[in-house]
């Protein structure tokens, strides 16, 4: 267990490095200041240090799950946030800004994300993220991430139970079908498949098959799918935006939200768990998308509140996810009643 331990504060203080390294900055920023400072302080090893320190402590999880049933449960949940985590650092190398370079952003995310996790190629996701979502962010029919969450359910007249349901998606046999899929496809390329052989060889290695199962099967399948899904719930007002013109900050205003304004114990866990790296200020974020995290908290102060400011996420009448439901549901009330009123005029027709 003292070997498993040191590889976790290891990883740890390795991570601690990024924070050191943009760690001098005002309590307010530009955006122009802040993309500013964080080219003078780019650097290419310490973000590769950053991404070793999460696999490092991944390892250490492997080798505690062999130990007891209950610390291989408490092995898988570490290892799902710590996937959650390597997708948003990877996240930001598609935005060009993790590391100097774009060559280098590419070659890390790569490295240590996308082939070790089975994700698609990292060109492909900059398509569909920076090109696709950015610009048409809530667009039906043109934003990717709106229509993944109406294939899973979330469409205008959804019942309350099956927004519930959508909630937890990946979790549900559905939302496994669809996370095998993705997984088919990029396990269709060799050298993607070979990285995942290597991780499950090394994880059996380090944590035996307890190590294999609770340290890569079920957080890649189940764990850090619904970590990311509730991510992207907590992105936008997705069925309910206020269409506004204006500067780039000014329309994300009307589309975005911020989760736990007022709720800092709240806010400090989902920015180490299912919300890292930034994605708590997705709202600043979406503004201002060439600003790096750690510069976010400091640029959302300069920003006007967006349209949203939920104080929870799923539980509660003023969650996010029971305005997801009644913007639905709103929905579903309008068309019926465009549809009633056509009924009505139809029937006056010779």
């Amino acid at each position: 267990m003292s070997a498993a331990i040191a590889l976790i504060v290891v990883g740890l203080l390795l991570r601690q490095l990024d924070r050191v390294r943009h760690l001098r900055k005002p309590r307010t920023l530009t955006a122009a200041e802040a993309m500013s400072l964080q080219r003078t302080r780019a650097t290419v090893w310490v973000p590769a240090l950053l991404l070793a320190g999460e696999w490092i402590q991944i390892a250490g999880w492997w080798l505690l799950a062999g130990v007891e049933p209950l610390l291989a449960v408490l092995a898988a949940v570490a290892v799902g946030v710590h996937f959650r985590h390597l997708q948003e650092i990877s996240h930001f190398a598609v935005h060009g800004v993790l590391a100097r370079g774009r060559r280098a952003n590419v070659m890390l995310a790569e490295v240590f994300v996308h082939l070790p996790m089975a994700l698609g190629p990292v060109s492909e996701r900059r398509t569909r993220h920076v090109r696709d979502h950015h610009p048409n962010a809530t667009v039906g029919g043109v934003d990717p991430n709106l229509e993944e969450l109406r294939a899973a359910g979330l469409v205008p007249g959804a019942a309350r139970g099956a927004v519930t349901r959508a909630a937890v998606h990946p979790l549900t046999l559905r939302g496994l079908r669809d996370t095998v899929s993705g997984l088919g496809q990029s396990l269709a390329r060799p050298e993607r498949a070979a990285a995942v052989v290597l991780v499950a060889v090394a994880a059996y290695a380090v944590g035996g098959w307890t190590g294999l199962v609770a340290g890569v099967i079920v957080p890649r399948l189940w764990l850090y799918p619904q970590l990311a899904w509730l991510s992207l719930l907590g992105e936008h007002t997705w069925f309910d935006p206020q269409r506004r013109t204006g500067s780039r900050a000014e329309i994300e205003a009307g589309r975005c939200l911020r989760l736990y304004p007022e709720g800092p114990v709240l806010a400090a866990v989902a920015a180490v768990t299912w919300l890292p790296y930034g994605d708590l200020h997705h709202y600043a974020h979406s503004a201002h998308p060439a600003v790096r995290w750690n510069y976010l908290p400091a640029v959302e102060r300069e920003l006007a509140p967006p349209h949203c400011t939920p104080a929870a996420l799923l539980l509660g009448s003023g969650s996010l996810l029971a305005r997801h439901r009644r913007a639905l549901a709103g929905e579903r009330e309008a068309s019926a009643g465009v549809a009633a009123r056509g009924g009505r005029q139809g029937s006056l027709t010779p």
